[in-house]
């Protein structure tokens, strides 16, 4: 039995602990927010954080996030008022989607830890986390935004 904490939520797991961080969250808690792109954290659409920093939920095992806190998009902010969420918004960032929750929780893993990045510092972060819809620039200014930048 390992215990972590979800959201703010301790949880207990007493399942196989190579199982999948991301398994766990969609298939168990039904968060399903955190989405599966490419199975070997290349992709970057099942980012959380844990412990504050951004993690790829599907080559995250459980026994990994043993003891440890694990924010998903749907914990950074329940009323979606984040300030990487609402500058998302504010420059309409998503086309499709589908990657937006771990971009939104890559930028803020970054916001974070470097409040004002450089172009070169937000290049390097968010250059785990592919956008098939080619978003990228909508992407740049809202984290722009949200660092307190201009668009």
């Amino acid at each position: 039995m390992l215990t972590l904490t979800v959201n703010g939520r301790e949880r207990r797991f007493d399942g196989d602990p190579s199982m999948p961080l991301l398994w766990y969250l969609r298939d168990v808690l039904g968060l399903t927010g955190t989405k599966y792109g490419c199975g070997v954290a290349v992709c970057g659409a099942c980012t959380v954080h844990v412990d504050g920093e951004a993690a790829r939920a599907c080559m995250t095992a459980m026994a990994d996030v043993a003891g440890r806190a694990v924010v998903t998009i749907e914990g950074l902010s329940a009323e979606g008022t984040h300030p990487v969420q609402v500058a998302w918004r504010e420059v309409n960032a998503p086309q499709c989607g589908y990657c937006q929750s771990g971009q939104i929780m890559q930028a803020a893993a970054l916001l974070a830890s470097t409040p004002r990045p450089t172009d070169a510092q937000v290049d390097d972060a968010m250059s785990g986390v592919l956008c098939r819809c080619g978003t990228y620039q909508r992407i740049r200014a809202a984290i722009a935004l949200a660092a307190g930048g201009a668009r």
